[in-house]
């Protein structure tokens, strides 16, 4: 693994050259930790033209050194702060390196300390790592599948324990420790379990309305695995519905289906998006789907580039993108329906495998 972190920061490099600038200070935890394999908090990574390093203190020297030996380790601690490391260090370019922090991380009071403290102009640098981040590497793939995996498994152990006397809170909580019990960490975030006409509301918090209080139940859960997400959510059909709840329901699949063949390198993220969306609106249901198709999912559960209608990232080849299409009505209920897909070189692989199909989401027989 430490040949892959080596290649993440050779990549990172490449594009501070096209910056211009001579040393960039990582600040943001996740990002320390795509580019160093170290998993903890509270450190920073600089990277200059030529070397790494790791900036922590003393709880963190074993664990530093079991997850990242690959890398410098600088310790503060006494009168030796983080300033007085990352000083040490641009000394050793120039007397006046162009130095960049992550201005999307670093607070404005840190970044007036630094800049006084050391005695250079910052060079404000966004999402320059998120950027990287967005193309998943083979090892990031396989785990995001092995996460998934784990949800699938999880959502089909609570599937086949779900009485009609279970409150939507009780299922979250049972879902998660599923998942934790087949190897998870945790769960992606926190899971959304929806009765009936509570379905409407997308992020809807988990409550004690019971499964027979309506005929639906919409499930947004996922697993994280080895620090990276799943997402998915599924309807299960707990009673009687409305004709029409059938019909939306379809009409949610299809356009899912429609978006996910849409998928392919080249491709904008918009493009894939208005396929989901302009089905939606065809079917008399455009007004009721508000939110954007999808989000990239890694070591965060939302990250870039999204499927949206603002969105004109070109797909790539190892990019891992949701795709969530969705109905709502106040008073009567949602529909959403989501798989996590990878975008390959002629195409696209759906990761998440949960059934979806309409007569194959009714339980209690």
């Amino acid at each position: 693994m430490s040949d892959t972190y080596s290649k993440r920061r050779e990549k990172l490099r490449k594009l501070m050259k096209k910056q211009g600038v001579d040393a960039l200070l990582v600040t943001n935890f996740t990002n320390v930790t795509w580019l160093s394999g170290f998993t903890g908090d509270d450190s920073y990574v600089l990277m200059t033209a030529e070397d790494a390093c790791i900036m922590s203190d003393s709880r963190y020297t074993i664990q530093i050194g079991e997850e990242c030996p690959d890398l410098r380790l600088l310790l503060r601690g006494g009168s030796t702060g983080f300033v007085s490391l990352i000083r040490g260090e641009l000394e050793k370019i120039s007397s006046s390196p162009r130095f960049a922090v992550e201005s999307n991380s670093v607070t404005l009071d840190e970044a007036e300390r630094f800049s006084r403290a050391l005695g250079v102009d910052l060079i404000p640098c966004s999402g320059l790592v998120e950027t990287l981040r967005q193309v998943k590497d083979r090892e990031e793939i396989q785990t995001i599948r092995e996460s998934a995996r784990i949800a699938r498994n999880a959502f089909h152990a609570i599937r086949a324990m779900l009485t009609p006397d279970w409150t939507e809170k009780q299922i979250a909580d049972e879902l998660e420790f599923a998942m934790r019990r087949l190897g998870a960490r945790d769960a992606s975030f926190p899971t959304i379990a929806a009765v009936g006409p509570r379905a409407a509301l997308p992020h809807c918090v988990p409550g004690e309305y019971c499964v027979s209080e309506a005929g639906s139940l919409l499930i947004d859960w996922g697993a994280k695995f080895k620090g990276y997400a799943s997402d998915l959510t599924r309807v299960l059909i707990t009673g009687r519905v409305p004709a029409e709840y059938r019909k939306v329901y379809q009409i949610v699949l299809d356009a899912q289906r429609k978006a996910i063949e849409a998928i392919q390198p080249g491709k904008k993220c918009s493009e894939v998006d208005f396929v989901a969306r302009d089905y939606i609106a065809k079917a008399g249901y455009g007004k009721c789907f508000g939110h954007g198709l999808g989000h990239g999912i890694g070591l965060y559960i939302h990250e870039g580039p999204s499927f949206s209608p603002g969105c004109d990232v070109i797909l790539k080849p190892g990019m891992v993108i949701t795709v969530e299409p969705g109905i709502y009505v106040k008073d009567w209920g949602g529909v959403r329906i989501e798989d996590d897909v990878l975008v390959t070189r002629d195409g696209f692989e759906v990761l998440s495998d949960v059934e979806k199909e309409f007569e194959e989401m009714k339980v209690f027989g």
